[in-house]
């Protein structure tokens, strides 16, 4: 294990109400294995993870109880109805080891294409930067805005806007701040970075993959099948 590896909380408390079906989204067959536990498995196996934090439902019957992946901790802790309540959980349930300042990792339970390149460059630029950093990809396709009606109302700009990925790197103190200054304030955090922009921290972008999609549709889920299936490119 590298001597400056993070912690990684990993967020699975969601129902996926989007997906459907009666199994949560994080759960859904990949392979022969949970979707859970192909993203668990694509972290523990970098060198620069030192242990994952998997934030449950309270109710949750189908965690397996896993307690090492690939020679790292996998801890488990309770999360809340929403995903930066989970988030803040999984922060607040770390390690003491992990001290305020440490750069902590955040990835979503249903992202199981991260690539270890993309992942390097989080955490190279990342640690260095006061704030943290973000994985995120460059929007490319034209934008339009609907009016009344379904029909285009403008195009959008696309100059500097970027679609928001994960890993989001942020410090253990900052990021427990942010959350908890966003859900007293009544306001819907939708990633971590949202939370930081709220106190006046700015996390630095990171180019990342196209292809590190949030699994949210059945035609996600077999284009993840497809890509695992490829020889080779479990760390491409």
């Amino acid at each position: 294990m590298a001597a400056d590896a993070l912690w990684c909380v990993v967020p699975a408390a969601g129902r996926g109400a989007r997906f459907g079906g009666e199994i949560p989204k994080q759960y859904v067959d990949l392979l022969g294995r949970p979707l859970l536990q192909h993203t668990l498995e694509r972290l523990a196996a970098h060198p620069r993870v030192a242990g994952l934090m998997v934030v449950l439902a309270a109710d949750d019957r189908r965690w397996p109880g896993l307690t090492a992946l690939a020679g790292k901790p996998v801890l488990a802790t309770i999360g809340g109805s929403e995903r930066a309540a989970s988030v803040l959980a999984g922060l607040r349930a770390l390690p003491d080891s992990v001290a305020a300042d440490a750069a902590v990792l955040v990835h979503d339970a249903a992202r199981p294409l991260l690539r270890a390149g993309d992942l390097d460059r989080l955490i190279g630029l990342g640690v260095g930067h006061p704030v943290g950093a973000v994985l995120a990809a460059p929007v490319r396709d034209t934008l339009k805005r609907a009016g009344d009606g379904g029909v285009v109302a403008a195009t959008v700009p696309r100059v500097g806007l970027w679609r928001a990925l994960t890993p989001q790197m942020g410090r253990r103190g900052d990021l427990e701040r942010a959350l908890s200054a966003a859900a007293q304030a009544g306001v819907a955090i939708t990633d971590e970075a949202m939370a930081l922009e709220r106190i006046g921290l700015y996390p630095l972008l990171v180019e990342g993959s196209d292809d590190n999609l949030k699994i949210t549709t059945a035609a996600d889920l077999a284009y993840a099948a497809f890509r695992l299936s490829l020889q080779g490119d479990s760390q491409a």
